[in-house]
């Protein structure tokens, strides 16, 4: 762990301009800087970066926070890595806390096997240019259409024939036998012998995210079946499977900077994809696609398109994928290649213009693929109602009350059924899924109690959403989960970032006038009171935690800068970006004007504050009166108590309307 006092150090010394001006080539525009955002294409610029605020903020895309946030977000570092990062180009020294022997001696392993994991792949590689490597291994990239420098991007490499091979080398070259065993690279015969687990093969290594080698990939290039086509890397302290993903760290800044993922299933696809220009493609590690794998991708898009075989084995992966994307909240469309092709084959008869145009107006949204793949279900009455079923509960994954609706539409048209059967199998398959996660937690529960351990088998059930789905995104990438009350939620957060320590200063005449000087509260604590008062929170969950961390520095009695430098470098990236947000969006703006328009920042705060409360108000009774009206409706209008809420949220509307002046 950094201590504190370097990490202030850090953030002091750290220039966003500088920070920025690294990567990306800035513009002075006033106090500002501005430039075509690296996070998205554009060709006007509309990324900006404000040194006195030490803030970037693009009004594109929605990205924005602080200089440890632009690296995370360009470089994809962990919050510790984005300040090493910076230590190192300001050349401040980090000295981290002592470690637990533990601690140190699992670092020490890890770094260990990461090095002789990186000394395998160069001792592959340079194997590869020996005239057996030359004659199998490189005879058989080539033939695949893979060129030197796409063997050399992606360091393959060949495993001789002999059977020692590469534990002599390793060893020789002093890596111990126990770091050769825990890596997965030698294996010990019953003689107690050691030999290679990779023998005359095609190697593929695994990278981390990062770039380090942590496995590798060994295809056999004989056709007679006796052995094995691929053998992998088992598991090890620095490879997971379920969590690793083949050409992430080639790929990483290519998805995010495409804002898509396109998802294959082997390795040679993945390479071929990259090789045309097409770098924004991954496969899963030698596994069926997993909700760990998927999450990794979230870290960079929301956006999969998912380009799996054509045959029995590549559609069925391909229907297990859909719901697992849908439930991680990514949006998913499929690809279906010409009858005989996989992306690989496919990609080696046609240009990148034609693959790119081919994917443009080939893929489909899931329910169109899962019509497509379906196996002409109108002729079997029981085939169609499996398909419906199929359908409706893949959209039941979905959190987005908007494209929930717009799918529902979609599968009751194409599958010519009323959108009533859709939406009660949706409701049904919910009630089952919250039923299965009750008795999981019951189950949990019981084993805490007798004092006994997790239940070691299974899969954690997939929580699924407990309410109505909510809308969609916002223009920045923080979700909406509920877009009535977000306009309101946004401004009073909005006070508080700018203004939260400022005192409200109310006349003698104001319905909130104390009378003492030492009652005066600030905007902060005047949002929350009254928060407090009708026992609610922000019902958006990026807001929500931006509020929640602003009042924990607030408490601690932090002056307001040292807050909003906090938030800013906040290691949870919806609370950097909503803070800079609301620091810089051009909406605060009419804000601006506002008040410049008053005699003083006072006198404006002291009538908009109470305002925007009342607004926040207003909203909430017309979220309930949504609530009320679908209760109503899944009643048939007939509940007494349902009307007479309703009747009980107009008047209260009318209440509040008139303290605002509307009628």
């Amino acid at each position: 762990m950094i201590p504190q006092k370097t990490v202030d150090l850090i953030l002091d010394t750290a220039k966003i301009e500088e920070v920025v001006g690294d990567f990306v080539t800035l513009k002075r525009r006033g106090a500002d800087f501005v430039a075509c955002c690296p996070f998205h294409n554009e060709k006007t610029p509309s990324f900006h970066v404000n040194p006195s605020r030490g803030i970037y903020k693009c009004f594109g895309c929605g990205k924005g926070g602080s200089a440890v946030r632009f690296v995370m977000e360009y470089e994809h570092f962990s919050y510790v890595e984005a300040l090493r990062y910076l230590a190192d180009k300001y050349h401040i020294e980090v000295q981290e806390r002592e470690e637990t022997p533990e601690e140190i001696a699992a670092k020490h392993r890890n770094e260990s096997l990461m090095i002789v994991s990186d000394f395998a792949c160069k001792f592959f590689r340079e194997a590869l240019k020996t005239p057996e490597g030359r004659s199998h291994g490189y005879a058989y990239l080539r033939s695949r259409g893979i060129d030197d420098q796409t063997i050399e991007r992606f360091s393959l490499g060949w495993a001789p024939s002999g059977k020692r091979s590469f534990t002599d080398a390793a060893l020789a070259a002093g890596y111990k036998e126990e770091y050769l065993l825990e890596a997965g690279l030698s294996i010990r015969y019953d003689d107690g012998s050691l030999g290679d687990r990779f023998r005359e093969r095609a190697m593929f290594p695994i990278h981390s995210v990062s770039g380090r080698v942590i496995a590798f990939s060994g295809r056999t290039l004989r056709q007679d079946g006796a052995i094995a086509k691929y053998v992998n890397s088992p598991e090890t302290p620095i490879y997971t499977k379920s969590r690793s993903l083949y050409g992430i760290a080639l790929a990483k800044s290519e998805i995010a900077r495409r804002d898509r993922c396109l998802l294959a299933e082997g390795n040679v696809d993945v390479i071929s994809m990259h090789r045309i220009g097409l770098a924004n493609t991954v496969a899963s590690c030698g596994t069926s696609l997993t909700p760990e794998q998927i999450r990794g991708i979230h870290k960079f898009t929301d956006n999969i398109t998912v380009m799996y075989d054509g045959d029995k084995a590549g559609i069925h992966a391909a229907l297990r994928a859909i719901p697992m994307i849908l439930q991680e909240g990514m949006n998913v469309r499929l690809l279906l290649f010409p009858e005989g092709d996989d992306p690989d084959s496919f990609v080696r008869k046609h240009t990148l213009a034609e693959v790119e145009e081919f994917i443009g107006g080939n893929e489909m949204d899931f329910v169109q693929y899962m019509i497509r793949t379906g196996d002409e279900p109108r002729r079997d009455p029981l085939r169609r109602a499996a398909l419906i079923a199929q359908v409706a509960d893949c959209i039941a994954c979905i959190s987005d009350v908007v494209k929930h609706t717009v799918f529902i539409q979609e599968a009751a048209q194409l599958l010519e059924v009323d959108e009533r059967t859709i939406r009660v199998r949706i409701s049904e398959t919910l009630a089952r899924r919250r039923q299965e996660e009750l008795k999981t937690e019951e189950r949990r529960r019981r084993r805490i109690d007798a004092g006994l351990p997790p239940e070691p088998d299974g899969e954690p059930v997939q929580s699924s959403p407990a309410t109505t789905p909510q809308t969609a995104p916002s223009e920045t990438d923080s979700k909406v989960e509920n877009s009535i009350l977000a306009p309101a939620e946004a401004d009073l957060l909005t006070f508080i970032l700018r203004h939260g320590c400022d005192l409200l200063e109310f006349e003698s005449d104001s319905d909130f006038y104390t009378g003492s000087e030492s009652d005066k509260p600030t905007v902060a604590d005047f949002i929350r009171a009254a928060l407090e008062a009708d026992g609610c929170s922000f019902a958006n969950s990026a807001l929500r935690k931006t509020y929640d961390a602003y009042m924990e520095l607030y408490d601690k009695g932090l002056l307001q800068q040292d807050i909003i430098r906090a938030l800013l470098n906040s290691p949870d990236g919806a609370v950097a970006e909503v803070t800079a947000e609301f620091s810089m969006e051009r909406h605060l703006l009419t804000i601006k004007n506002f008040e410049n328009s008053l005699t003083t920042t006072s006198s404006w705060l002291v009538t908009y504050v109470p305002k925007a409360i009342l607004l926040y108000g207003e909203k909430r009774l017309e979220n309930r009166l949504k609530e009320l009206r679908a209760a109503l409706a899944a009643a048939g209008g007939e509940d007494e108590n349902i009307l007479r809420d309703i009747r009980n949220i107009f008047n209260a509307q009318k209440k509040i309307k008139s303290r605002l002046g509307r009628q």
